[in-house]
Formats: structure tokens, C-alpha cells, sequence
């Protein structure tokens, strides 16, 4: 009888001396904000970067953030990824899906099956948000697209002093209240080094690809205690004088040539107003707008030092590859003001009351900190973007040229600067090459689409190299560009107008990289021939019908429509997710009912929606002789409105909160209870992203909606018997954009 001997299976291992990989994003950073790009922000660490690596300055990457994401992670263009947008709308298009398709692999989807461990922190951003509440189809999660560990919100952003909802792994993260001085850069980088150590304490030689995707420096701009103060007085000078001061240093470090013009023309309906135009207090707000943002982008760079460190102390710097990028340009979203109100800021909806307030003043020494939403006026945008034209959004080179780093000691030993046109669907095959790990050829049994990038390895290599990608379509909300080598044709659409090809421009990039001169009329055959280009890939690309984000906007699927049902939350309930939450308040009528039992001492927090950008709570607060009373409190971006306290029995009883629209976007609110009511009248209504925290129960959980309650109390838990909440939606506000929406395709249909 022969002996028995042991047989394993043999296990998926990558090849030895593999590198690792990480990739860090950092959303709606400027071409020029970094030290490299000729920026005055302190950023030590990307500037070490560049120096021990490659710096690309013809790097071209898609006007908006989930675009960007998509094309990044698969090599696939951004509609046939279906991510012609953010993930927060829903009109019903093929490049509007809002989930990652099953014929693209991820790139973590290829790093795995290759043998790495893949980890991925922060903004996601990949999956619809109607996919995104506890009962949703999961697959473009991080977890289901390649991701061994995930952690971050899964949102286009959050607020970095108390982030709305963060998932760990496939699950939300449930935060009660978030410490004093909380950061989430800070936290999201401390959970990347703890992936790393963690691996590393089992694996010594395991390689690892991490997806570092900041929510920084996407609005609200928030930053750490005391980093702001560290740009007190710089930018006094103004965003005129900032942006010369960084063209300057870029010609002079060679990232254009001597010769190349910085913009001055108008921008219409987006243009910048001097800076010695301004008031005194303009000019001081404003500046003080950009130390925020300084500050944000500094704690970035800081985060980068503490990975780098990270690595050294594992002994994998030497052969990690290291990619730092931003998603798009900066963004003009500030509007010429900026503020302090950032959700209130977003609202842009026919009809508004006269007395909507944009920016709701708070002290300016708040700016920046937990109680505060903030973003800059579109001047520091301007600025951000040097030396380009126009911003995020758009295809012109303000929204579509960004930073790009790549480091790996081990394997790109030739370093300095490189001009070469690489596009964001490139990043994907130029990593599988230097890492030779194979793109998948099938996922889950379906065969995997070709990829649109191409490996810019070559130019990695060599500054001599020609460039590998040579001709490329863009469209975003109508605007729409070609490149081809050294020609471009663009056009700025302008919302609600035709599509008309006599609004493309042309520039040759060569001569002109800042696209100031209009060559179109020169050339018309040359328009006429990138024109046609460009369609052929629109059609290719499923970028038809264009949408430029009208009545159609706010269409959503029926099949969604559940996210309307009543809802009974009952205690121990989990913060209902934010877009469940909106959809049973925003442009309807709505009553909260709260069942409940008092007992002598008791108070707290009842239920809650929202946080400093915008919510309400409804609280138990004990009268000056001892007595129960409640208490409704409005937070309208940042004005607080409060009723009166309304003494309430002991025992068992139950209280009514109402919710009426009225005319303009307003509200008023009846809360009853034992016969008697307190009303808020006249206020404005909640609306857009907020309130951007879901509904807790029992308690304020996660970012406050009134900021003394949390000095004092923190979450307030409520003491007493809390039986339920109930919300019942009822008829929509005749202002309801769904509503206007399906009206509208009603009548497109007929049209038809």
C-alpha cells in the first residue's frame, strides 16, 4: 500500500519583486495649487514627489469627478462606463447608469486575481446614488468591483469634521458624535497605514494596490485646528496677483514655454471680478476663503509624507509605484461670492424666493471649522486653474488639465518632466504594464470590453517618447471637445440652447496651450474633419442624446419610487441613509409622528435630520421649573430657528410634526402636542443636498444640526420611552422638480 502525502492547491501569488501600487486622487485640485504646478501652497511631500519621479504637464483627465473615477479605475471611456455624470441624477440615458459595467474590469478587479491585497480609502463615488441605502443592489460597491477592504463614503463628498455617512467594508460605520477635532483627511489616512500594517504583519511580501481617493478638496472646504492660521496674510494679495505669481514660476520651471499667454478675456457669465474692485471686507472674507483652502490642500500633503513613511518604515518605498492626481480642474461652483452656506449655495431652481440666502454670515474666524460649509469664490478657481481657461464642468483646459505624479524608484529611474498629451483612461493600462499584472479577459464569465486607454509606459520612460494616446473625445453637460496631436476644437454650451457645431472654436496646442486664440475661421475644413471625428466617437461612446442637464434632471426611475414609502423608525435604528431621508421630506407635504413616554428628568433628542449645512431636530428640553417641554430647531444653512417650548404631560402621549411647502421654496413647520402648537412660519425650505445627514432617532448622531446642544450634550440621547418615529409623506409642493420633470417628458413624448 503506497503512503499517503499532503497535496495543496496552488494559490494565486504575484511575481516575485512585484511592485506595490498606490494611487492617491485628490478631487477638484487646480493645476497650479501644488508646489510642482508653480503653486505657493506648502505641499513638501508632492514636491518630493516629483523631484524622486515623473511629472506630467500634458495630463488631461474628464471635467467631473465620477467620470474621472471611472475611466481611472477601468481604462473605458467615461459614457461607455456609464458615468457621463456624478452619480446624483437619473435621466434615464445609457451613459447615465451609475454602476460600474460588468465587461470592465477594475483595476483593483486585475491586481487581485494577479495575487495582491487591495485596499480602498475615501470618495467612491461609483455607484448611483439611489443605490447607496442598506436594501440596494451592492454591485458597484468597492467590495463587489475588486476591493479586499473599503473604507470612506461612498457619496461625491461629505463634510471633513463630521462626515454624513462612512461604510466600512460593506456595511455603514455608525458614529454617535464625532470628537473635537476630528479630520476625516486625518482619519482616512490612518486607516490606509493600517491596511499597510496590517498586511505586512502577516505578509512580508505580499504586494498591495491601494485606492486613495481624498475627499479633499471638493466643497464643503474644511480644514484642520490651526492649519489655516499658517496662511494668515497670504493671500491679501488677491487671485489676480496669485495667478501671475504662478504662471510666472511655471514658465520659469519650464512646464510651458517662454511665450505662452495667460488668458484675460471675459468668460462670460462666469467671469471674475478684479481684485482691487473689491470692498475691503470682500477682500478679506475672500482671502480668508482661500487660507481655508490652502490649509485643506497642505493636510493632503501631509497625508502623502505619512504613506511615504509609511512605506519606508516596511522597506517598500523603493519599489512602490506612487500616482498622485486630481479628478478635474478647479470649480467656479463658489459663484463670485463664495460662502458660508455650501448646500444653500448649490440650489439653483426657477422660482426661489427673493430672500434665499446664499451665504448666511457667521464670523469669520468660523470659516473653515466644524460649524461652517465653505467654498471659495470662483476667483481662487480662476487662480486654482492657472494658466488655463474655465473650470470644472467644462472641456476647456481649466477643467480638464490636472497634476499628475508618478514615482517608483526601483522601476523609473529617469525622472523630470514630461509633456506629452496621457489621458485619465490611460492610467489604468500604464499600471498593469509596469506592474505585469494581465488585464482580466473575462469577469464573471463575461467577456471583458476593450479598454479605450492606452499604456503611456513609454513616456514614463523616456521625455523623448512620442505620445501613445494621440486622439480623444470629451463631453460634459454639453460642452464638448477633440483632441488630435496638436489640434483641439471645444465649445462652451450654454444651457438651454441648441447643439450647434458653429460653437466650435479650434486652437493648436502647440503654439497656443492655454487656448486663447480662435483659429476656426482659418480653418474650416480642419473644424469640419475633428467634427466628424468627434461624432463618430459620441456615437461609439454612447454619448447620445447630450444632455445638458435640464427639466430631465430631476427625472427619476419609477422603479425607485418606494424610496417615497411611509416609514415607521423605531429605537436602535441605524441613521437612515441620506437619500431615503430627503425623499420623504423634500417638495411634499410630510408628517412626523413621535410616540413616546415621559417620565419626570427626561429629555433629549427625538429625532434628527441633518447637520450644520442644514437640518432640524425635534428635542425634549426641561422648562425653568423642571417640566418636559419640546422644542423644534430649523437650521437654514446656518440661521437657526427655533419655536417656543411647548409643555408636554407626563406618560404616554404623542407628538405631531407637519410639514407644509409653501410658494417660493418655503416652509412652515406646526409641531402639536396635548392639544396645544407651536409653529415656524415663513422659513426657507431644505433643499438639494440637505439635509445631507440621514434621519437618527433618539439621539443627534453624527454631525449636529445646533451647534450649543452639542457643546453641551453632545448626541443629547433622548432619556425616556421612545416608541417609534413615523414618516408619512403625503401630496408633492407643485414646485417639485420630479414633478415638473415628468411633466415635461409627458409633453416630449406627445412631441414625439
Amino acid at each position: 500500500m503506497s503512503q499517503s502525502r499532503p497535496w495543496w492547491p496552488e494559490e494565486v501569488r504575484a511575481p516575485a519583486g512585484a511592485p506595490n501600487v498606490v494611487v492617491v486622487l485628490v478631487d477638484d485640485l487646480g493645476y497650479a495649487d501644488t508646489a510642482p504646478y508653480g503653486g505657493e501652497i506648502e505641499t513638501p511631500h508632492l514636491a518630493q514627489l516629483a523631484a524622486e519621479g515623473v511629472q506630467l504637464t500634458g495630463y488631461h483627465t474628464l471635467p467631473l469627478c465620477s467620470p474621472a473615477r471611472a475611466s481611472l479605475l477601468t481604462g473605458v471611456n467615461a459614457h461607455r462606463a456609464g458615468f457621463a455624470y456624478p452619480a446624483n441624477s437619473d435621466p434615464g440615458h445609457p451613459a447615465f447608469d451609475f454602476r460600474l459595467p460588468d465587461d470592465a474590469p477594475t483595476l483593483a478587479e486585475s491586481f487581485r486575481a494577479s495575487g495582491y491585497a487591495t485596499f480602498a480609502v475615501g470618495k467612491w463615488h461609483l455607484a448611483g446614488d439611489r443605490l447607496l441605502h442598506d436594501a440596494a443592489d451592492k454591485s458597484s460597491w468597492p467590495l463587489q468591483r475588486g476591493f479586499d477592504r473599503y473604507f470612506g463614503s461612498l457619496e461625491g463628498f461629505t463634510s471633513l469634521h463630521a462626515p454624513h455617512r462612512l461604510v466600512w467594508d460593506n456595511s455603514p460605520y455608525e458614529v454617535d458624535s464625532y470628537p473635537d477635532g476630528y479630520y476625516l483627511t486625518d482619519e482616512l489616512t490612518d486607516r490606509a497605514v493600517g491596511m499597510i500594517r496590517a498586511l505586512r504583519s502577516s505578509d512580508a511580501r505580499k504586494p498591495f494596490f491601494l485606492w486613495f481617493a481624498h475627499h479633499a478638496v471638493h466643497g464643503p472646504i474644511q480644514a484642520r485646528d490651526g492649519d489655516v492660521d499658517r496662511y494668515a496674510g497670504v493671500y491679501d494679495s488677491g487671485w489676480d496677483h496669485v495667478r501671475s505669481e504662478r504662471f510666472r514660476r511655471q514658465v520659469e520651471r519650464g512646464l510651458f514655454p517662454e511665450g505662452t499667454r495667460l488668458p484675460d478675456a471675459p468668460e462670460p457669465g462666469v467671469d471674475v471680478p478684479a481684485w482691487d474692485s473689491l470692498s475691503p471686507d470682500q477682500r478679506r472674507l475672500f482671502a480668508r476663503y482661500m487660507e481655508v483652502y490652502a490649509a485643506a490642500v497642505t493636510a493632503v500633503d501631509d497625508s502623502v509624507g505619512r504613506l511615504r513613511a509609511t512605506l519606508a518604515e516596511h522597506g517598500d518605498l523603493e519599489n512602490t509605484i506612487i500616482v498622485f492626481a486630481s479628478d478635474n480642474g478647479g470649480t467656479a461652483e463658489g459663484g463670485v461670492n463664495g460662502t458660508r452656506s455650501y448646500f444653500s449655495q448649490f440650489v439653483h431652481l426657477a422660482g426661489l424666493d427673493e430672500r434665499w440666502e446664499r451665504d448666511v454670515e457667521r464670523d469669520l474666524d468660523l470659516a473653515g471649522g466644524p460649524q461652517t460649509a465653505v467654498h471659495y469664490p470662483r476667483g481662487w478657481g480662476r487662480a486654482s486653474n492657472t494658466p488655463f481657461r474655465l473650470y470644472k464642468g467644462h472641456t476647456h483646459a481649466g477643467g480638464v488639465r490636472a497634476p499628475l505624479l508618478v514615482s517608483w524608484p526601483a522601476g523609473l529611474p529617469e525622472r523630470g518632466l514630461r509633456h506629452q498629451y496621457v489621458h485619465a483612461t490611460d492610467l489604468a493600462p500604464t499600471l498593469l504594464e509596469l506592474a505585469r499584472v494581465p488585464r482580466l479577459a473575462a469577469r464573471h464569465g463575461i467577456p471583458a470590453t476593450p479598454p479605450d486607454g492606452v499604456s503611456a509606459v513609454p513616456v514614463l520612460r523616456s521625455a523623448d517618447a512620442l505620445a501613445t494616446h494621440t486622439e480623444q473625445y470629451a463631453e460634459s453637460g454639453g460642452h464638448r471637445s477633440y483632441t488630435a496631436g496638436r489640434w483641439k476644437i471645444v465649445t462652451r454650451h450654454l444651457p438651454g440652447t441648441d447643439f450647434d457645431d458653429r460653437e466650435w472654436a479650434l486652437h493648436d496646442l502647440a503654439e497656443d496651450p492655454t487656448e486663447t486664440r480662435d483659429l476656426a475661421a482659418r480653418r474650416p475644413e480642419l473644424v469640419a474633419d475633428l467634427a466628424r471625428r468627434w461624432e463618430e466617437a459620441a456615437w461609439a461612446n454612447r454619448v447620445f442624446p447630450l444632455d445638458d442637464h435640464g427639466p430631465a434632471s430631476a427625472l427619476r426611475r419609477p422603479a425607485d419610487d418606494h424610496l417615497d414609502d411611509p416609514v415607521r423608525l423605531l429605537p436602535g435604528t441605524p441613521t437612515l441613509e441620506r437619500v431615503r431621508s430627503a425623499r420623504l421630506l423634500q417638495h411634499r407635504h410630510l408628517d412626523v409622528t413621535v410616540e413616546l413616554a415621559l417620565r419626570p428628568g427626561d429629555r433629549g433628542v427625538l429625532v434628527a435630520h441633518g447637520d450644520q449645512g442644514g437640518g432640524y431636530l425635534l428635542a425634549v428640553d426641561p422648562l425653568p421649573d423642571g417640566r418636559p417641554a419640546a422644542v423644534l430647531v430649523l437650521n437654514a444653512y446656518g440661521r437657526v430657528h427655533r419655536t417656543g417650548p411647548l409643555a408636554l404631560q407626563l406618560g404616554p402621549q404623542r407628538l405631531l410634526l407637519r410639514f407644509e411647502p409653501l410658494p417660493g421654496f418655503r416652509w412652515r413647520l406646526r409641531l402639536a402636542a396635548g392639544g396645544a402648537e407651536a409653529e415656524l412660519g415663513d422659513v426657507p425650505q431644505l433643499l438639494g443636498m440637505a439635509p445631507f445627514t440621514g434621519i437618527s432617532v433618539g439621539a443627534d448622531r453624527g454631525g449636529p444640526v445646533e451647534w450649543e446642544r452639542h457643546l453641551s450634550r453632545r448626541h443629547d440621547p433622548f432619556t425616556g420611552v421612545l416608541h417609534a418615529v413615523t414618516y408619512t409623506p403625503g401630496r408633492p409642493s407643485p414646485e417639485d422638480p420630479r414633478e415638473l420633470a415628468r411633466l415635461w417628458l409627458e409633453g416630449a413624448r406627445i412631441h414625439d
